[in-house]
Parts: C-alpha cells; structure tokens; sequence
C-alpha cells in the first residue's frame, strides 16, 4: 500500500483575512499567510470573524472537519453586546430558530471577564450605555454565520468572535497570522 503524506496546519485567521486563498479584488486571504499547494481551509471563518481554521492538502480530513453528520465541536469566545440573561442562553443551549432551521444544541456558558486574547486591529463598538460580555459557545455545526445569527436571535448581537478550539484542538501557542505543521497526534485530536 502507497504511503500518503499530508500537510495540516492550524492557522489563526486574523481579523479582515479571507478564508480562501485567492481573490479577484485582491483582498488579504490565506495565500498572504500560508504557501501550501494544493490546501484549502476546512471550513470558513468569516472575513470578521478570527480565530482557529485548520488549512489541509487532505481532502478526506476536510470534509470529515466539515460534514455536519460529524458533529466536529466548535467553540467560539464571543463578545456580545449586553449581558445575556438565563433565558438567552437556555435558548442557546436547546436550540435558536434561524431563517434556515432549528440549530442544534450549544454549548453555551457566560465567561467571567475577558479571555486573553490580542487586541483586534480594529477596535469594538462601543456604546457608553449598553455593556457587553463574553460567552463561550460551542456547536457542531456550521452553517453560514450561525454564530451571529444565533445570538442576534436571542438578542445579543455578536461584536466579536474568535474561534478557539475545533475538536480537541485550540490556538494556544499561536498569535493572528501564524501557523503551525499540526503532527499525527494533534491531528487526531481534531476528529476525535
């Protein structure tokens, strides 16, 4: 049997980078960070969006990353405008009806204080009158935005959001635009 080598990366996307390596109006996208051929992000963080995107040459652990039947946990530190109540976060934790369907159950805890995270380049909004706070929420799925949407819907729009973890994996060690070669080991943590 022929031996197959794969390259794995864990990325942190940094805030306004394309999770796509190129872009017909030039925008910054994964190929301004990573020079791997033949590679595609498994999955897709949002161009406002930051956080932990695994980068593969493996076709098959893409789509294992990605199909929803999976179930490939997630989790986001998400600051939030206002302090969400219990209800917010029941209705996070049971499912949040989207335009697109019933979300499946979340993970969905308060975070007391800020995470360490480094400052983003551009700063939060910020209203005098109205706090903000941080939740962690963890999903196994990924439909378009559903982060954003799931919090909206509960009446906490999201102001920033940085995905930590997928699977057993998370971005300690790294800084926005680095990456690193993940070994046969890390990589079996993603998938469980």
């Amino acid at each position: 049997m022929a031996s197959t080598t794969r390259t794995v990366l864990a990325f942190w996307k940094p805030y306004d980078v394309l999770s796509t390596f190129t872009d017909r109006d030039g925008r910054d996208n994964l190929s301004n960070y990573v020079d791997l051929v033949g590679a595609y992000g498994a999955g897709r963080l949002d161009k406002d969006s930051e956080g932990l995107l695994i980068v593969t040459d493996d076709a098959a652990l893409r789509s294992r990353l990605t199909e929803p039947k999976r179930k490939v946990p997630k989790s986001y530190y998400v600051q939030v405008e206002g302090i969400p109540d219990d209800a917010a976060l029941d209705a996070l934790r049971t499912g949040v009806e989207l335009k697109d369907g019933l979300t499946r159950p979340a993970k969905a805890t308060r975070m007391k204080g800020e995470p360490e995270l480094p400052a983003r380049p551009v700063p939060i909004r910020s209203r005098a009158a109205i706090p903000t706070s941080w939740l962690r929420l963890t999903i196994t799925e990924g439909r378009n935005r559903q982060v954003r949407r799931m919090t909206a819907a509960v009446g906490y729009p999201t102001l920033r959001l940085v995905r930590w973890s997928v699977g057993g994996l998370n971005l300690a060690g790294l800084s926005p635009g680095e990456y690193r070669v993940l070994d046969e080991s890390e990589i079996a943590k993603l998938t469980g």
